[in-house]
């Protein structure tokens, strides 16, 4: 007899992102993102971290202070990762991710052909970055939903 309590493919994929943002070495805010094809084929990850070659050792990962001495004028975010990651077309895919891409990563996303985005949280919901990502989304025709866990869901136990 088959098993029937097996995970769906969004919590599969998601699951992924989720891992994927374990490695990042960001002390605040962990992200993951998953990218998948029509055939639900992953074809490329990523996570929020310093750009390759450079030390995240000699980099800042503060919040606060003047824009150089924080992480902000140097961190990749997870979404942006994924896309230069991959190594085929993303036409068509979707990104599973674990926080709502900003209007950056919005851009990046549109540009490379992604059609869907599930994120697992919107925490920044109301900013300006979110409102500028769901207008460029929305007026690009990328469709944006909520993660929903349906049945058995995934879970970290680190």
């Amino acid at each position: 007899m088959k098993r029937t309590d097996y995970i769906g493919w969004d919590a599969y994929f998601m699951g992924i992102a989720m891992l994927s943002a374990q490695r990042s070495k960001d002390s605040n805010t962990q992200v993951g993102a998953c990218i998948v094809n029509a055939e639900n084929k992953i074809v490329s990850v990523g996570y929020n971290g310093m750009p390759r070659g450079c030390s995240d050792d000699e980099l800042p990962w503060e919040r606060e202070g003047a824009f150089l001495e924080t992480k902000y004028p140097f961190v990749c975010h997870a979404e942006l990762n994924a896309i230069l990651n991959s190594n085929v077309p993303l036409t068509d895919c979707t990104l599973y991710v674990t926080l709502f891409p900003c209007n950056e990563c919005a851009k990046a996303i549109i540009q490379s052909g992604i059609r869907r985005v599930v994120y697992l949280s919107n925490k920044y919901a109301g900013t300006d970055a979110i409102t500028a990502s769901e207008m460029l989304f929305r007026m690009a025709g990328v469709r944006t939903e909520l993660y929903t866990a349906a049945g058995h869901s995934v879970t970290l136990a680190l």
